[in-house]
């Protein structure tokens, strides 16, 4: 091969690496979501419908429970901050807010458990430990497991303030998040707990409460009583991209995922 040529084949390679790398360094823009781990299985489903419409955006969605959210949007080191709390914490004030779901809290129990039905005043002395065994509320003579999230949790902050007057008892165990809150109480025939009711399976039982399934059909009427919206929390009015990825989950699109994913709409 003469000098010529090998000039012109490093010259091409050259001039090949330079129009790879421009294409490169332009690379994606990305958004970042964090908070509610009860809600980060469907942000994860709403963030893979959004960038393959929208390739040239990569959403990332971390959990880490609500209170991180709220602290991390606040930060600055989360684009997008979720909490599903029925009241927001005073140190969410300075951001800008936006219900994108509303989500029914479950009360579960082992599909064992003869108990179908609990009232929220024997929910909350269960997790008092003023009731200690499933034979004060017409079960078997066993004594309860109670099953709860960690504190800073937003569901466990709504399952609280929605129950009301929830000092917890000191023996519970703690998960951290829903999906180990179903495996607990999914192998515990005394167990008990809460989680999002998007999440329920065959694993676990949702008791009714107070005569009320916890269904979409309920909680859209008005007639469940453990429901709290789901927030999307962010440093001022979103732009760019962050805008857009919170435009999709309102959108008819976003909002139908929402809805065949067991949760309910934000209006």
């Amino acid at each position: 091969m003469s000098r010529k040529t090998i000039s012109f084949v490093v010259l091409c390679s050259f001039v090949m690496i330079v129009f790879l790398g421009s294409g490169c360094g332009k690379g994606k823009v990305s958004v970042t979501a964090a908070g509610s781990t009860a809600f980060q299985p469907f942000a994860e489903k709403l963030a893979e419908q959004f960038m393959q419409s929208h390739p040239d955006i990569n959403v990332t969605v971390q959990g880490g429970g609500s209170a991180v959210g709220i602290q991390s949007a606040v930060s600055g080191a989360a684009d997008i901050g979720m909490a599903d709390l029925v009241n927001l914490p005073p140190e969410a004030s300075a951001l800008k807010s936006v219900v994108v779901a509303k989500d029914g809290i479950a009360v579960i129990v082992h599909p064992q458990n003869p108990v179908k039905d609990l009232s929220i005043e024997q929910i909350r002395n269960i997790f008092n430990g003023v009731i200690k065994n499933w034979s004060e509320v017409g079960g078997e003579e066993r004594p309860i497991t109670v099953v709860s999230r960690e504190a800073g949790s937003g569901t466990r902050s709504s399952f609280e303030a929605i129950v009301g007057g929830v000092e917890l008892i000191r023996e519970a165990v703690i998960q951290d998040s829903n999906g180990t809150v179903r495996e607990t109480v999914a192998n515990d025939v005394n167990a008990i707990g809460y989680l999002s009711h998007g999440l329920v399976n065959e694993k676990v039982k949702a008791v009714t409460v107070s005569g009320v399934e916890c269904t979409t059909e309920t909680i859209t009427k008005g007639q469940y009583t453990l429901v709290r919206p789901v927030f999307f929390l962010t440093k001022g009015e979103p732009q760019g991209a962050v805008k857009a990825f919170i435009d999709f989950v309102l959108s008819s699109e976003g909002q139908k995922t929402i809805v065949d994913s067991g949760l309910l709409p934000a209006k």
